[in-house]
């Protein structure tokens, strides 16, 4: 059984991306798979945060996460193991500054403003290694975008264990389901959906209400033409785009097989049916999600347990990578 590592960063409710792209991914590896999930809260302070919000938007990640079927051995916060923040300042003296000047989510993130940026920020894909190869982990799930970062740890480990003269760290596989969907605003069909966007009507979060989900559906960017017959009549029209491809993923099937019942209709008919099946689909989440959050001890007691199970998987292996590298303890 291989090991599977993933993490996600508590910034913020997960949404309705985070839940096609990630969580409903991660809920169906468990079956199969040695799974290790983490809420990356070491990552989170890279960029501006609020200590109080990130103390409430990790517990909200934690009722939304096993809302939607994460098993709670499985998840903890990774500030709780000291293994990732040990690994990755090995890796930040393994690492190499060319390596990170070519990490496109850096520029991304920085923008014009890279100076005034947390060196954090900048060597953040350093402590990502970490966080997979403390584990021994060799697949990792993640969207397109991120397969760089699978490059960079499978460079750092290769440097490691040449360096060591060992072959210890894995090899890490970049897992990209076929039916992953990349959801997009519902605003702007050429922009990711995203916590960070100032508009609310941007994106739909796992503790929206039936009532909020068909609302911001409704207000969706759309277009005046009728939904096609075919997938190249979606060329060139991003948000129609993008609610079908949600449609589709909702409903497990292929965007194909949406328009073919649809074509023809023009956007009212297609959002409401669009909203009925979110709401089928998100409600139950939803709703377990608030009875979580009315319990916090609960929570915390998942993060602690978990946190355990992740210290007795890493503690050994970053134990021998510091032996290896001549630290004494």
């Amino acid at each position: 059984m291989q090991r599977v590592f993933s993490g996600i960063q508590p910034t913020g409710i997960p949404h309705l991306g985070n839940y096609l792209g990630a969580i409903r991914n991660w809920v169906t590896l468990q079956a199969d798979h040695d799974c290790v999930f983490c809420l990356v809260d070491l990552h989170s302070i890279t960029m501006p945060w609020n200590p109080q919000a990130l103390r409430e938007q990790t517990l909200g990640s934690t009722a939304c996460l096993l809302a939607a079927g994460i098993e709670p051995t499985r998840l903890y916060n990774q500030s709780a193991v000291s293994a990732h923040a040990r690994l990755g300042w090995i890796f930040n003296c393994v690492s190499r500054l060319g390596w990170l000047n070519r990490m496109t989510q850096f520029k991304d993130k920085a923008g014009k403003n890279r100076e005034n940026h947390s060196a954090g920020l900048y060597v953040y894909p350093n402590l990502m290694a970490a966080d997979i190869l403390a584990f021994h982990a060799t697949r990792v799930p993640v969207g397109e975008d991120q397969r760089q970062h699978i490059e960079l740890t499978n460079d750092i480990a290769q440097k490691f264990n040449h360096d060591m003269g060992v072959e210890f760290f894995p090899q890490v596989e970049a897992f990209i389901p076929p039916a992953a969907a990349r959801v997009m605003s519902l605003r702007d069909g050429s922009k990711k959906m995203s916590k960070s966007d100032p508009s609310e009507q941007s994106r739909i979060v796992l503790t929206d209400t039936a009532d909020d989900i068909a609302l911001k559906i409704r207000r969706a960017k759309t277009d005046s033409e009728p939904l096609p017959s075919e997938m190249d009549g979606l060329n060139e029209r991003p948000e129609a785009r993008n609610l079908v491809s949600i449609y589709a993923s909702m409903a497990d099937e292929t965007p194909a097989a949406v328009l073919s019942r649809f074509s023809g209709q023009g956007f009212g008919p297609f959002k409401n049916a669009l909203a009925e099946l979110l709401v089928e689909r998100l409600a139950p989440v939803a709703s377990e999600t608030q009875r979580l959050l009315q319990d916090e001890a609960h929570l915390l007691s998942v993060l602690r347990a978990g946190a355990e199970r992740a210290n007795s998987i890493s503690e050994p292996i970053v134990q021998e990578a510091e032996r290896l590298v001549g630290f004494l303890r």
